[in-house]
Formats: structure tokens, sequence, C-alpha cells
């Protein structure tokens, strides 16, 4: 029997087709059903938790949370009622709050989400400054806060509304970027 192309042919394109055929139903098996690696299941979770960052054998900034729960498929971490404490030497402390947050995978980012507050202690010549917003970005590292939500800014008898902000903590400079409006009544007096 000798094989000629016009017998060959329909034979190996009916064999192709076979392989694709198996090849598509395996791969749309496998997406039906999903790998544990692709569930977004938490891999663990931690109530009533504190990690402290030092810097030179101080504490210079604390984060709490009433509940952590990390999830590996993406690596975010979500946190419930979290609690961020900076203290450097020589400076005012600052104390953020908010119903809940996300951290990053290195730790350095926080998403702080419903009820923010950010409040700086008061200084030698300055009351304590408290900030609400509903968002806060916070870079720990270089210590620096941003939103690009309706922020208010209040201290003493003076306050501060605007859209979006950016505040460094060591610097102490606040810039707010839209629809700002102020009252500025007269400060008490110490």
């Amino acid at each position: 029997m000798r094989f000629s192309t016009t017998r060959v042919f329909p034979l190996a394109l009916m064999f192709a087709l076979a392989a694709l055929t198996f090849y598509l139903e395996r791969t749309v098996r496998d997406e039906a059903t999903p790998s544990p690696l692709r569930r977004h299941d938490p891999d663990y979770l931690v109530a009533n938790f504190t990690t402290t960052t030092y810097r030179n054998g101080a504490a210079e900034s604390i984060l709490s949370a009433a509940k952590m729960v990390h999830f590996p498929d993406d690596d975010t971490t979500e946190l419930t009622s979290p609690r961020v404490v900076q203290s450097k030497p020589k400076e005012p402390r600052i104390v953020v709050s908010a119903d809940r947050g996300l951290l990053s995978r290195s730790g350095e980012e926080i998403f702080l989400y419903d009820n923010v507050q950010l409040v700086r202690e008061a200084l030698a010549d300055a009351p304590e400054a408290r900030m609400t917003t509903s968002f806060l970005h916070v870079v720990r590292d270089r210590s620096l806060a941003r939103t690009d939500r309706e922020v208010k800014i209040v201290e003493d008898s003076r306050s501060l509304q605007g859209r979006g902000m950016e505040y460094n903590y060591e610097s102490g400079q606040l810039l707010l970027h839209a629809e700002v409006r102020g009252e500025l009544g007269p400060q008490k007096a110490r």
C-alpha cells in the first residue's frame, strides 16, 4: 500500500483537530475549577496585633489593629480599626486612625478608609491639630500622608477645608489642592 499526499493529508488534519479539541477542553476545564492559589481566601488572621518600627534604638512607628487578615493570592493585608502612631525625637506625635485599611506588601504604605482621623499633638507654640477625611494614604518611611478626597483640618479656633491634601510630618508642610475654604478665629490664650 502506497501512502500518497491525498490520503495522508486528511488523516493529519483530523489528528491535528482532535489534538486541538483535547487541548481546548482541558484548558476550559482547568479554568472552570479554581485553583487554590487563585482563590481569595485568607491564609492567616491575627487579632489585636501591634508592630513597632525602630530607628536608632527608639520606637519610631507603631501600627496596631483590632484584626489583620492576609490574602496570599494578591498579597494584600486587610486591617480592621487600624491605628498608626508616628513618634520621632523632638517632634510632635502623630496618631492616625480609621475604621478599616489595607497594608502594602512591604508594610511601608497604609491605605485607610472611613472615618479617618489624623491628630498632631500640641506643641509648645501650637495647639493640637485634627484632620478628618474618608480616605488617607500614609507612607510611613517618608512621613507623608495624602488624600484626593474632601478633608477638614481644625486647629484651635481655626479650620481649613479642601479637596486633596498632602501633609509631610517631618517638615510640617501642608498642601491643599482644590476648593480650599478657611475660617480663622482668634487664637485661645495659653
